[in-house]
Order: C-alpha cells, then sequence, then structure tokens
C-alpha cells in the first residue's frame, strides 16, 4: 500500500521515499487549514463593504495595531514552547475566537461592532495562520526541497480553498453566516491534527545534506519577544525580503480598494455580493491547483525563487494597466483571479522558498514580523495612500500611479532571487 501511495504521488512531484509521508502530511494540514479561511475570506469582505468604503483604512489600521499587540506574545511563545507545543497552542486559540463569534453574531444588537472586530480577526488570523504553516515547512525543509516539494504542498491549501469557497457559494443563504463559523472550525481543528502528525513525520523527512543539530527541532528556541524586530533591523537579506512584503501589500491594497468600488456598484445585495467575492475565488482556486499540480515544482526549480517570484509584480503590472484603459466589473474579475493565480501557483512558493536559507529563529520570529506586522503596517499605509491618490486622481488614477511601483518590485524580486542562492550555501552548505 504504501509503495503504491509513493508512486502515485511521484507521478506528481518528484519526491523521496522518506519524504512521502511528511509531503502529504503537509499537504492536508495546508488544506484544511485554507478550507477553513476560504469560508471565512467571503464574510470578511462583505463586512468590509457593508462596513463602508470611507471605513475601510480604519479597519486596515486597527488590524495593523492588532498586529503589532500579538506577535510579541507569539514570540514569546515560541521562545518558551517547543514547536510541537506552540503549532497546535496558535490554532486552538483561533477556534477558541470563533466560538465567541458565534456566540456574538446570535445578537443582532450586536451584529454591527461584531462585524467590525471580524473583519480585524480574520485578516490577522490570515497572515498568523498561513506564516505558522510556512515556518513549519522552511524549518522541515532545504532549499533543493522547497523548490520541488513547496508547490505541490501548496497544492493542499489550493484544494482546501476550492472546498472553502464552494461551501461559502452554495451555503451562504441557507446556513447563514454564524453556522458557516462553525463549519471553519471543524476544518481548523482537522488542520492541528494534522500538523501534529506531520511533527511525528518530520525528522525522517529531512534532507540528509543538512547538518543534523540533535534535538534542535524538539526544543524551544529560546530568545527574547522582540527578537524578530532586532533579527529583520540587522540583516539586509531579511530587510529586502520585508520590502518584497510591502510592496505586495501596496498592490493587494490597491487592487481590493478598487474592487470594493466596482463590486459595490455592481450590487447592493449583500447576499449577491458575497457570492461574487466567493466566485472570484473559486475561479483563481481552480486555475491555480490545475497549475500547481501541473507546473509549480518544475518551474520553480528550472528557473529559481527570483525570477518565479517577479511574476506576481509582471502580473500587476499589467492588470493595473488593463485597468487603467477598460476599468469595470470583468476587468477586476479577472485581473483578481489571475494574479490570486500567480501568487499562490507561482510567487508565493518563491517566496517561502527564500526562508529556507535564514537560521531557524529567523524563520518563526523574523519570518513573522515580515508576515504579520509589515504586511498589514503597508495595508495601513497604503490604505490611507490609496484614499488620498482617489480623492486627487480618481480611482483608476491611482491605479496608474502603482504601475512604475510594480516594475520595481519586480527588480527586488530577481535581486533577492541571487542573494538566496548565496545565502544557501552559506547557511546549510548545500547545493541550491
Amino acid at each position: 500500500m504504501q509503495k503504491t501511495l509513493e508512486r502515485a504521488l511521484n507521478n506528481v512531484v518528484e519526491v523521496s521515499p522518506r519524504e512521502a509521508g511528511a509531503v502529504l502530511w503537509s499537504f492536508a494540514y495546508f488544506f484544511f487549514l485554507l478550507a477553513a479561511y476560504f469560508v471565512l475570506r467571503p464574510l470578511r469582505d462583505e463586512m468590509g463593504v457593508a462596513a463602508g468604503r470611507d471605513n475601510l483604512q480604519w479597519l486596515f489600521t486597527a488590524t495593523f495595531f492588532v498586529m503589532l499587540a500579538v506577535s510579541p506574545l507569539y514570540a514569546w511563545a515560541v521562545a518558551q514552547l517547543p514547536r510541537r507545543r506552540f503549532i497546535p497552542l496558535v490554532y486552538q486559540i483561533f477556534v477558541a475566537c470563533l466560538a465567541l463569534f458565534w456566540l456574538a453574531l446570535q445578537h443582532d444588537d450586536w451584529r454591527a461592532d461584531t462585524a467590525r472586530v471580524f473583519f480585524v480577526w480574520v485578516s490577522v488570523f490570515n497572515l498568523f495562520a498561513v506564516s505558522v504553516f510556512w515556518s513549519f515547512m522552511a524549518d522541515l525543509f532545504a532549499t533543493r526541497q522547497g523548490k520541488r516539494l513547496f508547490g505541490f504542498i501548496a497544492a493542499g491549501g489550493t484544494a482546501g480553498t476550492l472546498l472553502g469557497s464552494s461551501i461559502t457559494v452554495t451555503l451562504a443563504q441557507t446556513l447563514g453566516t454564524a453556522n458557516l463559523l462553525i463549519v471553519a472550525g471543524v476544518m481548523l481543528e482537522v488542520a492541528i491534527l494534522c500538523a501534529m502528525g506531520l511533527e511525528r513525520a518530520a525528522e525522517g523527512a529531512r534532507d540528509p545534506a543538512q547538518p543534523a543539530v540533535p534535538q534542535e527541532r524538539k526544543t524551544q528556541i529560546g530568545g527574547g519577544i522582540f527578537d524578530g524586530f532586532a533579527l529583520l533591523a540587522r540583516s539586509p537579506y531579511l530587510a529586502g525580503i520585508a520590502l518584497w512584503v510591502a510592496l505586495l501589500s501596496l498592490a493587494g491594497t490597491f487592487l481590493y480598494f478598487i474592487q470594493q468600488d466596482v463590486v459595490r456598484a455592481a450590487s447592493a445585495d449583500p447576499a449577491v455580493r458575497t457570492q461574487i467575492f466567493a466566485a472570484m475565488d473559486l475561479a483563481a482556486n481552480l486555475a491555480t491547483l490545475a497549475l500547481q499540480f501541473s507546473a509549480t515544482g518544475a518551474l520553480v526549480k528550472r528557473i529559481g525563487a527570483g525570477p518565479a517570484a517577479a511574476i506576481l509584480p509582471l502580473v500587476f503590472a499589467f492588470g493595473f494597466a488593463a485597468l487603467v484603459i477598460a476599468p469595470g466589473l470583468i476587468v477586476v474579475v479577472a485581473f483578481q483571479a489571475i494574479q490570486r493565480t500567480a501568487n499562490f501557483a507561482f510567487s508565493n512558493p518563491a517566496r517561502e522558498i527564500l526562508f529556507t536559507s535564514v537560521h531557524r529563529d529567523e524563520k518563526y520570529k523574523a519570518k513573522n514580523i515580515i508576515d504579520t506586522a509589515v504586511f498589514r503596517g503597508g495595508d495601513v499605509a497604503w490604505s490611507w495612500a490609496f484614499t488620498g491618490l482617489r480623492g486627487l486622481a480618481g480611482t483608476y488614477g491611482a491605479a496608474m500611479v502603482a504601475i512604475p511601483i510594480m516594475l520595481g518590485w519586480l527588480v527586488l524580486a530577481l535581486a533577492l532571487g541571487r542573494a538566496q542562492e548565496r545565502a544557501a550555501l552559506t547557511i546549510k552548505g548545500e547545493d541550491p
């Protein structure tokens, strides 16, 4: 049975027998994690529309400050607890929060305030939950393993998004918002079980070329709660990744605000708007899944992390240009679908490979700061910037301003790819 499973797996991804168990657990872990998130995501987007266009930048600002407050607590858990304990703990806290939101939504007079808090919470949950997952992947797999395997592992997440989006599209009006939270909570609990299974399979998946550090992954990392900021401040390589993420935030924030304007104009019905958002996710995820199974691993292994990460800035440059030339709902939907496909199929796995070439404390502490505080801090800055630009030049004038910035982002991606190859040799002595 095991040999049959390994042969079937090798039809999709190049994987050795010692890696197979860990790869399948990783696939399942990401599947249920993103299934839970994509049940929640359209609900968050609808609540953002309901909150009003003029309130979005305030919601983004609140999200950033919550990130700043939570990041030291996460760093404390990383410093004090072994990986097998702090990873399940993070997700159990999120499950408890879902239960509280379900209770709050039972009271109609609390719904307006709950909607605002829920928008912020989902924005925090998304980045923290996914950052913890990819920190685990970067800790477990070496660079050359990541180039082969991260595309397939990411496909697990994409398959999960299909399930989550489909549930929301088909059941949003039947179950109602509150009961969808229960569905998401159950999926998150299954993701925790998969993370625990992956922990048991982790040691056997280690690349033999990596220097073995006895018991390293079974003990706490140590250090202080603000180490992530210090690590980021003294590493030009990590600072470059942080800038890449900040520019990703700019691109996503500008497109998100444009999307909100266009979708609001297209329909006044909240349920219809929720279905538009979910259908948009569904289209992107179908295309992403096909590419992750068929092309991601081979392409990233062939061209390297830098050029793969540069695909997304190129898509954004063309997409913003298309919006300037032909604004409207069809272009926004197509742009969102294509950029999400490029991100999850190519650029996101490539960006995670960049973290395989840093020290272990940087993978959890500095990476978490980059993925959460830097990203959401960018959201705050760019949301206010977009609001100002929209007042001066209109919605599509802001899109025009973004085009040359996207080209600079592309150059940065290529530079980071070259730096990663040098860092892989320095940190692990491996052939990237």
